[in-house]
């Protein structure tokens, strides 16, 4: 499926987008020394965040969507070297206002999840400003 949003978004990141499909997404993000937070190699939960997120938007993969809200949970701690895999799964693909489930995995480890209410919006957020 096209993808249809986030285009530029540096997916090195964010995640790189294995499978795209109408209300559905899956993401695939490498940790790397980069996203470490100390010296023991824990990964900062805002790579995290991003690749759910990303997720998130492409599951919806409108031009136009952005993030209006999140709950989100960091079950388990990721590591440097950690492969990451998000889900997303848009639980109302027909309306303006997007409620999508996303869980992110370490193998078979849940280490993320989270609600994200995404809105559609009639044109691009920054149009006019």
């Amino acid at each position: 499926m096209e993808i249809k949003t986030h285009e530029s978004i540096d997916q090195t990141l964010c995640g790189e987008p294995v499978e795209v499909t109408e209300g559905t997404s899956t993401v695939r993000l490498t940790c790397t020394a980069n996203m470490a937070a100390d010296a023991s190699g824990l990964v900062h939960g805002g790579f995290i965040f991003g690749l759910a997120d990303y997720a998130a938007m492409l599951s919806v993969n409108h031009p136009n969507v952005v993030l209006g809200a999140a709950e989100t949970r960091f079950l388990k701690p990721s590591r440097v070297g950690d492969v990451l895999m998000a889900r997303a799964q848009d639980q109302t693909p027909l309306e303006r206002k997007r409620i999508v489930q996303v869980e992110v995995s370490c193998g078979e480890d849940v280490v993320f999840s989270g609600t994200f209410t995404c809105f559609v919006t009639k044109q691009h957020v920054l149009a006019g400003s």
